[in-house]
């Protein structure tokens, strides 16, 4: 395998650090910054300082490239979003003498897996600031809320009951009256009282990542999905370019996405026109005409990484048979005939290549067709900017449940693929 500088324990680390889509984008562009990236501003004219190391934000998305000639792009994508309760807007209510929070389902929450868990909350708050409005990160890693279980002795069969999320996913804060929830999270801020003007708060599990197993071979973790994807192709971007050299072949590309579990569809998700007009602002910034990026764009390939479905050894059966996919067994090609994923017999070989010069092995998988098969910002990012594009990912278990699993070896094996794809130059 080529060297790579992903690992498990990397991936846990980064997880834990990035509670909510603008976490993993705020720790994405500390890295870059590190790496000696520089950030520009979608507000200010492009030109020659759109070549070589740079990278652009909106709200939860980010996109980095190195590269300085024109030259077609090769693009790792993923999003940054995963499925978990939030607050709604007027978040303070009380019942049975208990402070609640009041919560929705965002994306497919598998809600039966939030139950019983401390949550801390995060997201960014906006406030009024200089006449304008400005952002702040919020962090609440402490246990500050719980939705609690009913009583299996209040159930009308002892078998559970079936989630309501408007009624049963409410969570507990305290006893009694408690301060508003926005007041106390603006002086925890360090706000100015009443200055909060809008949020976008979540929940995550306070519980860390970490190596599980007798042999520790797997990895136990929150948001696997997708943030396994946005660390491996940033440790990609990164091994990929070393040094202060560009690559004039091609020009690597990292694009991670907001609300790719609600559809994409904002002005910051796979749908928008964030990509386009970051590669057309990219390649005129290099001196290119609109032919040259329509030319560009036609000899450029995205890989749409998102984590796919490794075979569960409870409900085989739930599975699309001969298609077995082994945790520890590598990268994922996902296809799918009615374009769910957007793999076509093209991106097929050109994934396969870049599995193939990494030294990693490569699995294929397909849905059972009886089943819904869920989809990714591949066909989304495809249709949108008419790039090449495959659907891969590494393989997990409990995907969309507040806590997941995946094997440690297939993180930095994920990486390296994503890395060769990066550096086989000129898409084909």
């Amino acid at each position: 395998m080529i060297a790579t500088s992903a690992s498990a324990e990397g991936l846990g680390a980064f997880i834990d650090a990035s509670p909510s889509p603008f976490h993993v984008v705020a720790r994405v562009a500390a890295e870059l910054d590190a790496a000696g990236y520089e950030q520009l501003l979608e507000t200010d004219p492009w030109d020659a300082t759109a070549a070589g190391r740079r990278y652009v934000i909106r709200g939860g998305s980010i996109i980095a490239w190195n590269g300085g000639a024109l030259a077609p792009l090769r693009i790792v994508g993923g999003h940054t979003d995963s499925p978990n309760l939030r607050v709604k807007q007027h978040p303070d209510r009380s019942s049975a003498g208990l402070a609640t929070v009041a919560l929705e389902p965002y994306g497919g929450a598998w809600l039966n897996s939030w139950l019983d868990r401390d949550l801390g909350l995060s997201g960014r708050l906006a406030y009024a600031h200089d006449g304008g409005v400005a952002h702040a990160l919020v962090l609440i890693d402490q246990p500050v809320l719980r939705v609690p279980q009913l009583a299996i002795h209040l159930s009308e069969d002892r078998k559970g009951v079936q989630l309501d999320p408007q009624r049963h996913v409410d969570a507990i804060r305290g006893i009694g009256e408690a301060r508003p929830l926005l007041e106390w999270l603006t002086e925890r801020a360090g706000l100015t009282p009443g200055s909060v003007l809008g949020w976008e708060l979540m929940t995550h599990d306070l519980a860390p990542s970490q190596l599980i197993g007798t042999d520790r071979d797997l990895l136990s973790a929150s948001r696997l999905d997708n943030q396994g994807t946005c660390y491996a192709g940033l440790r990609a971007l990164l091994d990929a370019a070393p040094g202060d050299t560009v690559q004039d072949e091609s020009t690597a590309m990292l694009a991670l996405f907001d609300h790719e579990e609600v559809g994409s569809g904002s002005e910051r998700g796979a749908a928008s026109d964030f990509l386009v007009t970051v590669c057309e602002r990219l390649i005129g910034g290099l001196g290119g005409t609109r032919d040259d990026f329509l030319r560009l764009m036609a000899a450029s390939f995205h890989v749409s990484g998102d984590m796919a479905h490794g075979t569960h050894p409870n409900y085989p059966d739930r599975h699309e048979p001969g298609h077995r996919i082994d945790l520890g067994g590598g990268p994922v090609l996902k296809v799918n005939q009615n374009l769910r994923y957007a793999s076509d017999a093209t991106g097929e070989a050109e994934f396969a290549l870049a599995c193939r010069a990494a030294g990693v092995p490569l699995q294929r998988y397909v849905h059972r067709a009886d089943l819904p098969c869920g989809s990714t910002i591949g066909p989304l990012t495809a249709a949108r900017t008419g790039l090449k594009t495959v659907d891969v990912g590494a393989p997990q278990l409990a995907m969309h449940s507040a806590r997941e699993l995946m094997a440690a070896a297939d993180v930095p094996m994920y990486s390296a693929a994503l890395q060769a794809f990066l550096t086989r130059g000129g898409a084909r």
